[in-house]
């Protein structure tokens, strides 16, 4: 009998993948198209294999993300801690806020609740040093810290959202909802709202954080 041409071997098994190259490929993916296109699936695509040997690091897509969140949590700068505890309350929820305004889709997976990256726990455990340091007790300390992670979260989701629906809006028609309502505010209905109508856009843009910041610790440790 004679034997069969033309017959491909059988894939071997594909290459080991590292972590470095699993996470560099899951920034790919989350950077060009999104974090709900983080899947196994599309991340083997990604680097050239199979879902299955992805299992040596990664179980699941919330491996995936623990993944990505510990590597943006080691590469987020530590700011200089000054000496007075209130200055380092501050200089710390500032650097939490820059490095987490870079990525504001992480934003729906930390305020989940269920994920983070532990690396990240420097930050919390600055903020509520500093807070003790400050004279408050170590419940208020930690909800000193809570204020802080809401007043941050919130301005981080709203000023994203608000900023791409507005780049939306102008897009389409040159002008958003907001300021077509407030070109033609009734002064004796909304007197307040009038004397700011022209520049309510410009007010509403600008980077307050800092000021709030700062009103939101004095108030807090005022406790103390």
């Amino acid at each position: 009998m004679s034997r069969m041409t033309g017959q491909k071997r059988p894939p071997g098994r594909p290459p080991r993948i590292s972590r470095d190259e699993i996470v560099a490929a899951a920034h790919r993916i989350v950077a060009e198209e999104g974090v709900e296109k983080l899947t196994m699936r599309r991340l083997a695509r990604e680097v050239g294999s199979t879902p299955m040997a992805l299992y040596h690091h990664v179980s699941d897509r919330d491996g995936l993300l623990l993944l990505l969140l510990e590597d943006y949590a080691v590469r987020a700068p530590r700011p200089d801690l000054p000496a007075d505890p209130r200055e380092r309350v501050i200089a710390v929820a500032t650097a939490m806020r820059d490095a987490l305004a870079e990525i504001p889709w992480i934003m729906d997976v930390l305020t989940s609740g269920r994920l983070f990256g532990r690396s990240a726990l420097w930050f919390n455990e600055q903020i509520i040093a500093a807070a003790l340091d400050c004279g408050l007790t170590p419940e208020d300390a930690v909800r000193a810290y809570r204020a802080i992670w809401h007043y941050t979260a919130g301005q981080i989701i709203v000023t994203s959202r608000e900023r791409a629906a507005r780049d939306r809006a102008r897009a389409a028609t040159g002008t958003t909802y907001r300021e077509r309502v407030f070109g033609t505010l009734d002064p004796d209905e909304h007197p307040a709202l009038a004397r700011v109508a022209d520049r309510w856009e410009e007010l509403s843009v600008r980077d307050d954080y800092a000021a709030g910041l700062r009103a939101l610790v004095d108030g807090l440790v005022r406790r103390a």
